[in-house]
Order: C-alpha cells, then sequence, then structure tokens
C-alpha cells in the first residue's frame, strides 16, 4: 500500500474540493476511508493500492476536472 500527497494549484472553493474527493473515489485501489482534501492547505492526500490503480491514473483524472496536480508525493507505508 502506498500514500500518496498531492499539492494542488487550483483548488479555490469547498465544491472544489468536494469533485476532487469524488474523482479519486472514482477509482478501484483508492481506499475510499482514506481520502483527504483540504480546501486550506490545497492537498489530497490518500491511500492505494499500486497494483491496482497508478498515481498518474488519478492525477490525470484530477486534470481532467479541471485542477492542476502542482507537485506529488508517494511514500510505503
Amino acid at each position: 500500500m502506498k500514500k500518496a500527497t498531492l499539492q494542488l494549484e487550483t483548488l479555490t472553493c469547498p465544491s472544489c474540493m468536494q469533485k476532487i474527493e469524488a474523482g479519486i473515489k472514482s477509482f478501484e485501489g483508492v481506499y475510499v476511508d482514506s481520502i483527504n482534501v483540504s480546501f486550506n492547505s490545497s492537498k489530497a492526500k490518500f491511500n492505494f493500492d499500486e497494483e491496482e490503480v497508478s498515481i498518474e491514473d488519478v492525477e490525470s483524472a484530477i486534470d481532467k476536472l479541471g485542477y492542476e496536480v502542482k507537485k506529488t508525493q508517494v511514500k510505503d507505508i
């Protein structure tokens, strides 16, 4: 299992936060209970199984929603 922290560039309101959270939840392999999108810090954090979903797929989905991922950090947990 991996933990991802995404720094988001264009997170401007609480509804943006909800859209991003829904986009991340749509992936099989993302642990839904672990998702935390913070408007104040402009970060999205979640745990995922890299055998089921790639971080690049999640970043691409967020980009398609109209939000820019500025920086990504992935750690083993």
